[in-house]
């Protein structure tokens, strides 16, 4: 398969406050170097672009040392924090802006939607702004006539098509910009995340567009978005940018896995306060694994969530029983289950190690707490622990991926359907 997007060094670097070198004859020395390909000789050193931290250059690289390529047909997704260098990157594909060092090869016409009314005029109408991104594109005026139905069928803004686009809510203004970029005929498509502008139903739709585009039509997708879910759904493949450098570039799913693991603080730790330690029973330490059995409070929808626990009993006593309840984000049960407490103590340790493992698969999208609690059968409570271990599963491409945002319930199971006639 061939290369669409060949990405070699690629570096842009933005200066802070004023811009210019303070005379005219060092900006013709800049203009002059960046016009034989040069670097900046006036360009300092700069830092990576950490929007956290204070820094002691005037000048950012927003990207620093890219290098990648995109095959033809592929739809690849873009992923990454606030200020990762996402936007930059689209801008820089889309020929928005030059890069500071190194080079784009893109083999074809790009399509981009990059924010809500790029490439339109607000003055003119939906109808001539269609005809203007065309023309822009490089189509012939009946190549635009042959797909302009087709577009304002899927925008559904035809009642208004002949309104100056400065009229729109920024929903409409998005729908037709969308059915622009996607219907006329560009062999890239980089969409960024505007698609957050429309409602549920419409991001459906350009999910599903995307997917013919790439798939059915053999075309270049890039997509920018925060929704896991919606990117597991549409591509193969992602990039993950963190502060202006490629960090992962492979499949979807183990992407996500580390753009959700980047620079978390752990919030799913429990240990015990010394006061408990004169009880004759109580958790001492409790905290949550994934599959790899790396300590985390951030799950994928099809990870394994492992509960592990430390128990002191200090006493043998007749049956004791061990419980877990999964709460969901209002504190309600979502599942629970008991066990029987087994005391030994041959070895003369009062510790006791448990792993409960939740089956993966069926716990629903959203943020979770657990209840512990060490009873007997007859209902006298040791030590009980109320939201503790807070966890949030991802959305890491479910069949409601589509609909990330709404609420569909604590648990996701395969219904069977059958159609009657």
């Amino acid at each position: 398969m061939s290369v669409a997007i060949k990405v070699e060094n690629l570096s842009k670097a933005y200066q802070l406050g004023e811009i210019g070198t303070g005379t005219i004859s060092r900006d013709l020395e800049r203009w002059w170097a960046r016009k034989r390909g040069k670097e900046d000789p006036f360009l300092k050193i700069g830092e990576s672009n950490d929007r956290t931290v204070k820094g002691g250059s005037n000048v950012v690289w927003s990207l620093k040392d890219l290098n990648f390529e995109i095959s033809q047909g592929d739809p690849i997704g873009i992923i990454g924090r606030n200020g990762a260098g996402k936007s930059t990157l689209l801008k820089l594909l889309s020929r928005v802006t030059a890069p500071t060092v190194g080079s784009i090869k893109a083999k074809g016409r790009i399509a981009s939607l990059l924010e809500v009314g790029t490439g339109f005029h607000p003055d003119l109408t939906g109808r001539e702004n269609i005809f203007l991104n065309g023309a822009i594109l490089g189509m012939r005026k009946y190549e635009i006539k042959r797909k302009f139905d087709e577009i304002v069928e899927f925008a559904g803004v035809e009642r208004y098509i002949n309104t100056p686009v400065k009229r729109y809510s920024s929903g409409m203004y998005v729908r037709l910009a969308f059915a622009v970029a996607a219907h006329l005929e560009s062999e890239i498509l980089i969409v960024d995340e505007v698609l957050a502008v429309g409602d549920s139903e419409f991001q459906k739709k350009c999910l599903g567009k995307m997917g013919d585009v790439s798939k059915g039509e053999g075309r270049t997708v890039l997509f920018v978005s925060h929704q896991m879910g919606s990117i597991a759904q549409l591509c193969e493949k992602a990039i993950l940018l963190n502060k202006g450098q490629v960090v992962a570039y492979s499949k979807t799913t183990e992407v996500i896995e580390s753009y959700l693991s980047l620079g978390k603080t752990l919030s799913n730790k429990y240990k015990c306060a010394p006061e408990k330690q004169t009880q004759e029973y109580y958790f001492e330490e409790l905290y949550t694994v994934n599959d790899r059995n790396e300590e985390t409070d951030q799950f994928g929808f099809n990870e394994t969530i492992t509960v592990v626990m430390r128990i002191v009993a200090k006493q043998r006593y007749a049956n004791v029983l061990l419980g877990l309840n999964l709460q969901n984000n209002l504190g309600g049960f979502v599942a629970s289950t008991v066990n029987e407490f087994e005391y030994h103590r041959e070895t003369g340790n009062y510790h006791y190690d448990f792993r409960v493992s939740m089956p993966s698969g069926i716990i629903a999208p959203n943020t979770y707490a657990f209840r512990f609690a060490i009873f007997s059968d007859g209902g006298k409570i040791y030590d009980m622990l109320e939201a503790e271990c807070q966890l949030k599963i991802n959305d890491t491409g479910t069949s409601l991926s589509r609909y990330e945002g709404l609420d569909y319930g604590n648990v996701i199971l395969d219904f069977e359907w059958e159609k009657l006639n």
